[in-house]
């Protein structure tokens, strides 16, 4: 599913099943992408929701919004959640540990969550680390994920591993 832009007519929005409401209705997650061809489309952001993709991955996307990762890109999705909105000061100070990765951290506007994409190369052990004290300093209850390392039964997708050799 895609919303196109008049303006770049390879630059869309996708909207990706993120799952679904009690109600039983599916809700999904608008991310910008490109159009690569037909039903194909490379992301240009990592979603806040939605499991299994990040920034840079091309996605072949059904009119329900689901999807099937064609080929991976260079980066890790980690999804962050607070039971708080979590502080300027907090995404700053995140912001600013990702810089020498070259990770982008980025929030909704009410700081709900945040997400971070991350090149793979930086490796696992710097953006745990960084993770990890960052999460430390937070004064709230907080989970953090990646959510492009792990398949469904839980077992690293190693994708990675590929994408260096």
């Amino acid at each position: 599913m895609s919303i196109e832009s008049p303006a770049h007519s390879n630059y869309c929005h996708v909207a990706l099943r993120a799952g679904t409401a009690s109600s039983g209705r599916p809700v999904f997650e608008t991310l910008p992408a490109r159009k690569v061809g037909p039903g194909t489309y490379e992301l240009m952001g990592s979603p806040g929701m939605v499991e299994g993709c990040a920034a840079g991955d091309l996605l072949k996307i059904d009119a329900d919004g689901l999807f099937q990762v064609e080929l991976r890109g260079p980066n890790l999705c980690i999804q962050t959640f607070s039971e708080l909105p979590f502080s300027a000061e907090s995404l700053e100070s995140l912001t600013s540990s990702f810089a020498p990765l070259g990770g982008l951290v980025e929030a909704p506007a009410d700081r709900r969550f945040i997400v971070v994409t991350v090149p793979a190369a930086a490796g696992f052990p710097a953006v745990e680390a960084v993770m990890e004290t960052w999460a430390a300093g937070v004064n709230a209850l907080l989970e953090w994920g990646f959510s492009n390392v792990f398949g469904p039964d839980g077992e690293p997708l190693n994708w990675w591993h590929e994408a260096q050799a």
